[in-house]
């Protein structure tokens, strides 16, 4: 892997600003007690509700079970070593056992996480392993109304999951058919490619971490390479070697992933475009199209 040049040292310069600064002085938490949710072969659906501020974030970690998390309410961002995924009430990410992941509140935040057991026979939301090739990596997925209700259906009390995990209990009847119908949804669950591919490079990474706080603060690379005291060429050839992707293409995929998550707040397509830098509504609504190949009203619908 190409090593970075040493002009390209001081994406400080970007953390230094305001809003960063801000995140800076941001709440950072452990995870509360996964093992008290622990799920098991008698019961391999375990669901964890937890509220994060807007100014709160939970350490990186990971766990030998299989993770899906989603908000009820509000805006939350996961992070894995390869990508990020800004996520609103609708949409909820698969994490796979064993991967590292963070959250970060982007506003206060209802969050469910229901954890599945993983065994040699099954992965995935109950799959056999033949079935379950998709279940290998993180994804986003559709929360329909159906799974929102039947997760908001599964107890989430730690005292009570603690005592479960402990003697591994298999769950009432209803439980069983609730736990049923929620591998059932999620083996039904539309895939969607939402997530922004992050680079390993440490200081490029640290650098679209910024971006992805502020995408609207500079429109080109040039602006971005003076800030941090690199070249152009420099940066544009990172994004290609790490990324696969020039600046202008990842930028795009971090604009559609905020402005998903303000059309689901029902913000107004011109106060979208006005968040995102755009001068009108008609400007954002072409990148849109252009991007995507449909006008923003059927993405949001759709994505």
């Amino acid at each position: 892997m190409h090593t970075p040049s040493k002009a390209f040292s001081r994406p400080e310069v970007a953390a230094a600003k305001p809003k960063a600064a801000a995140r800076m002085r941001r709440k950072s938490m452990p995870p509360r007690e996964p093992q008290l949710y622990r799920p098991h072969a008698q019961r391999p659906i375990r669901a964890k509700a937890h509220v994060l501020e807007h100014d709160e974030d939970i350490h990186a970690h990971s766990h030998a079970w299989g993770q899906v998390t989603f908000s009820i309410g509000g805006a939350v961002r996961i992070n894995t070593e390869r990508a990020t995924y800004l996520l609103p009430p609708s949409r909820a990410v698969w994490i796979p056992p064993h991967i590292e992941h963070a959250v970060t509140a982007v506003e206060r935040a209802d969050l469910r996480s229901l954890y599945l057991h993983q065994s040699d026979q099954c992965q995935g939301p109950g799959l056999p392993i033949e079935q379950a090739q998709a279940w290998k990596e993180c994804r986003v997925i559709e929360v329909t109304p159906l799974l929102r209700e039947l997760v908001l259906q599964l107890a989430t009390d730690p005292n009570a999951a603690h005592q479960d995990a402990l003697a591994e209990e298999a769950p009432t009847a209803r439980e069983q058919c609730i736990i049923s119908l929620v591998q059932d949804e999620l083996q039904r669950a539309r895939s969607l490619r939402l997530g922004v591919d992050l680079p390993q490079d440490k200081r490029l990474r640290r650098l679209c971490e910024v971006m992805l706080l502020e995408p609207q603060r500079h429109a080109d690379l040039d602006a971005w390479a003076a800030e941090v005291g690199a070249s152009t060429r420099t940066l544009s050839r990172l994004f290609r070697q790490e990324l696969d992707s020039s600046y202008a293409q990842w930028r795009q995929q971090v604009l559609l992933a905020r402005a998903l998550t303000l059309a689901a707040r029902k913000q107004p397509m011109n106060l979208i475009a006005a968040e995102l830098g755009y001068a009108s509504a008609s400007a954002f609504s072409a990148m849109v199209t252009r991007t995507v190949g449909m006008p923003p009203s059927r993405f949001f619908a759709e994505a």
